[in-house]
């Protein structure tokens, strides 16, 4: 089929109904192919908000749009290539100045690009990165998924969010083992830029300096053995945060909420979620120490949730957070919405003063 031969419109109603990983592979075509599709494209293109490069799970590296393309069937692969394989099962396409080798997955017929050995990898991600901020464009948030053992990628426009583990354990498939020491993760840190995300399982009492970069991290999942609850509220400098706590202490929550409150702590948080494992919580009593506001019974509260920015769990939001109990902070004003359920604390604040969140009250 000679697409240039058909006039625009039916040229746009072609490219509307193909997925966005055939419009990928047809761009590598020609220049002239390229710009067409990047033109009939361009409201589509622009709300794609990210696209991630995923090495966490064991599988080849697949590049994907979060929680619009299915996992299972990616924008792209990166593979090994394998001994046995010969340049016959390949066809070969210059990308950015490199000839990569690529063949069509065989069920969903995706790209995929093959690399001769790990020591290419790097080379061929380089080189279809750079075709994606061409193609896609520079506002597309571009995060790399990976475990901070392995080589990662250092790119432009490239966001790193990292899995600190040492080894697999056999009884939990996919879960990291916990770090005892964090001497090597804070050298690592300090010598790395500032992370996207983090997930980390920390079974020690030492905690990170306030001045690492750790705290710095957007959002962070962090499973804490110890009570390492107070130094990450103090110091944790992002903007969303999931806790698995095995223990804790009331004071430790009361302090961070009165920080908060009082301007002086948390500024740029937007959610924290702290799953109470071993604790139980009692409700009014806790409340009241946290000295929050109530909505009345009658009325109806509003729903706080955000997209999501840590990737554990379902769906593309955080939990959803329906509660009469919230907070004011004192220097802007600003509205938080307070919340326990079962073992765990909710808390997510409002882009609101508390007289545009209360009109939102029915």
């Amino acid at each position: 089929m000679k697409l240039s031969i058909f006039p625009y419109v039916v040229q746009n109603e072609i490219f509307d109904n193909l997925e966005i990983s055939e419009l990928l592979l047809l761009s590598f075509v020609s220049k002239n192919m390229k710009k067409l599709i990047k033109s009939s494209q361009t409201s589509r293109f622009k709300s794609i908000s990210q696209i991630e490069y995923d090495n966490s799970r064991g599988y080849p590296i697949r590049v994907h749009i979060p929680f619009v393309s299915e996992f299972d069937s990616p924008l792209m692969e990166f593979r090994e290539r394998r001994d046995y394989e010969t340049d016959d099962e390949f066809f070969q396409l210059k990308v950015s100045g490199k000839v990569l080798n690529f063949q069509l997955h065989y069920r969903y017929s995706f790209p995929q690009v093959y690399f001769l050995k790990d020591s290419d990898r790097n080379s061929a991600i380089e080189a279809i990165h750079y075709y994606f901020l061409n193609f896609f464009g520079y506002t597309v948030e571009y995060l790399y998924r990976d475990d901070y053992l392995k080589i990662v990628p250092h790119l432009p426009k490239l966001s790193l969010c990292l899995k600190f583990s040492t080894e697999k354990v056999t009884y939990w498939p996919n879960q990291p083992e916990a770090i005892r020491d964090i001497k090597k993760i804070e050298n690592f840190l300090a010598s790395s830029p500032v992370l996207k995300r983090i997930f980390m399982d920390l079974e020690t009492p030492e905690m990170f300096r306030p001045e690492s970069k750790f705290y710095q991290a957007e959002s962070i999942v962090l499973i804490q053995n110890f009570n390492t609850v107070p130094a990450f509220l103090r110091h944790f400098q992002g903007r969303q945060a999931l806790l698995y706590c095995k223990t804790w202490d009331i004071l430790d929550l009361i302090e961070f909420m009165n920080r908060w409150k009082s301007g002086e702590g948390s500024k740029k948080m937007e959610y924290l979620d702290i799953r109470m494992i071993a604790n139980d919580i009692h409700q009014n009593e806790f409340l009241n120490a946290l000295g929050v506001k109530r909505i009345d019974e009658s009325k109806t509260p509003p729903t706080h949730t955000l997209p999501k920015l840590f990737n554990i769990g379902f769906g593309p939001n955080t939990f959803p957070i329906i509660s009469r109990s919230y907070v004011v902070r004192e220097t802007d004003n600003r509205v938080a919405s307070v919340h326990i359920l079962g073992n765990s604390f909710y808390f997510g604040v409002w882009n609101k003063t508390e007289e545009e969140f209360l009109k939102m009250v029915t």
